[in-house]
Formats: C-alpha cells, sequence, structure tokens
C-alpha cells in the first residue's frame, strides 16, 4: 500500500514551523527595539539641541532700511559655572546711530559709544558717533545650568547696502572662563565652531518697509519677536521630550520580552 501524507500532521508542521519563525522574528525584534528606540531619540535630540547650541540672533532677518527688535539669546552650555556677562560688539562697517536695549531683571547694562570714522546721516542730521558695545553685566547668579536669558535691543536704522550685520559676543562664567563667539561663517562651508551671532538683512517693500523705517514697530513688532522665540523653544523641547520617551520605550519593551523569554 502505498502511505498517504496525513493532512491533519502537514497542517500541523506548516503551523509550527510558522509558530517558530513567528518566535524567532520577535525575538529579533525585541532584541532591537531597544536600539532602534535608542536612535530614534539620539537623533531627534540632534535636531532639538542646535537650537539651544551657541550665542544666536532671533529672529535672525529683518528688513533693509528700518527698525527691528532682536534678541541677543544666550545658553548656558557649562554644567559647573553661570553665565554673569555679555558683551556684544555692534558692527563698525554699518554703523547703528540708534540702539536701545530693553531692561532686563537681575542684569546692568551699559552702551558705550565710539566716534565714527565717517559720519552717517539720520533723519537729516549728521552723526559722528554712534553705540559700539552693550555689556550686560549681571547683578546675581546670571544664566545658571541648564538655562538661557534673552537680552532684547531695538536697533536702526539698518542699512540699505548690506545683506547681514555681523554682532561678534563674548560669553563671561563666573569661573572665568570666556568664550568668544566672533568667528564669521563662510557662504557654503561648515559651521564654525564659536560662530558669531549674525542678522540676516532682506528687502523691504510695501507698508511692512513704511512701517519700519518710520520706526513704528514699537511693541507689536517685540511681541512678535518673542512669540517666534517662544515657539521655536517650545518645538525644540517637545521634539526632545518625544525622542527621550521613544527611548525608554525600546528599552522597557526589550526588558519585558526578555524577562517573558526566560520565563
Amino acid at each position: 500500500m502505498t502511505n498517504t501524507p496525513d493532512m491533519t500532521d502537514t497542517a500541523g508542521a506548516a503551523a509550527g514551523a510558522d509558530t517558530a519563525g513567528g518566535a524567532g522574528r520577535g525575538r529579533w525584534l525585541a532584541r532591537r527595539l531597544p536600539v532602534i528606540g535608542g536612535i530614534a531619540a539620539g537623533g531627534v535630540l540632534l535636531l532639538a539641541v542646535p537650537a539651544f547650541a551657541h550665542v544666536s540672533v532671533q529672529p535672525g532677518t529683518a528688513p533693509k532700511g528700518g527698525y527691528a527688535t532682536v534678541n541677543f539669546k544666550v545658553p548656558n552650555e557649562r554644567d559647573n559655572a553661570s553665565t554673569v556677562k555679555l558683551e556684544v560688539s555692534l558692527p563698525t562697517d554699518h554703523p547703528l546711530a540708534s540702539v536701545m536695549p530693553q531692561p532686563v531683571p537681575g542684569w546692568q547694562i551699559e552702551v558705550t559709544k565710539a566716534k565714527l570714522a565717517k559720519p552717517i546721516e539720520m533723519h537729516g542730521e549728521k552723526i559722528n558717533e554712534a553705540p559700539s558695545k552693550i555689556t550686560w553685566t549681571a547683578d546675581g547668579k546670571g544664566v545658571e545650568p541648564g538655562q538661557f536669558q534673552q537680552f532684547p535691543v531695538s536697533v536702526g536704522q539698518l542699512p540699505d547696502n548690506a545683506d547681514q550685520l555681523v554682532f561678534k559676543a563674548l560669553q563671561t562664567y563666573d569661573n572665568k572662563e570666556v568664550v568668544r563667539w566672533i568667528e564669521p561663517a563662510k557662504p557654503g562651508g561648515p559651521e564654525p565652531e564659536n560662530p558669531a551671532p549674525v542678522l540676516t538683512l532682506t528687502a523691504a517693500d510695501g507698508a511692512d518697509g513704511a512701517a519700519a523705517k518710520s520706526g513704528g514697530q514699537g511693541a507689536k513688532d517685540t511681541a512678535a519677536d518673542a512669540g517666534a522665540v517662544s515657539g521655536s523653544d517650545t518645538t525644540a523641547r517637545v521634539l526632545a521630550v518625544v525622542g527621550i520617551v521613544v527611548g525608554i520605550a525600546g528599552v522597557a519593551f526589550g526588558v519585558l520580552a526578555g524577562r517573558r523569554r526566560s520565563a
């Protein structure tokens, strides 16, 4: 007699193979989920960190020929020291006749002026000197580890014949360390290790340009700038938190799967 294979046995063998294969894939996934979660968290954090990396001007753009309120944002990059002084040098190639810092609680402000090599004209008047440096000095603890501080300044009249303004800055810590944010960025090149804050100037057009030239931005511009900065910070922080949660979830899943295999 010819032995005919039992269909039940064949189906059982196939099911067993599928089960074994599924278990193998489950173990592979369990081993790699923590790694995948960690990579995802690291990737998100890498995207979020640059927002806090160095002294910068925010927002980074302003219309030519007008006035603008900008914030010099200073993060503390040290775990064992606080930032107690910020010195910002104003551009000498395109002097700014009007520079008005906004008071910041806990900080003293000093605006230094210098005589201009070539007088500039503003609102029909010739100006022989202009602000050359702003210095903020902490009265108390300053910017502590894990924190940042914004220093608002109204500047103008912005030049019509320039594409950017470079503000070299010195950040001093209470341990006497000084970080010099003075390196210019080269077009098309990598970002320097200590880049200088840069304000990019854009073409002014229509009613926006007229309002900026009249200096009428006032509280509206200040509120808009603060909102933009706050939105940027919030987005970066949310991304960082999401990345950390994903990493923790991956590690927890891997540990749980390992315990189930051991049981």
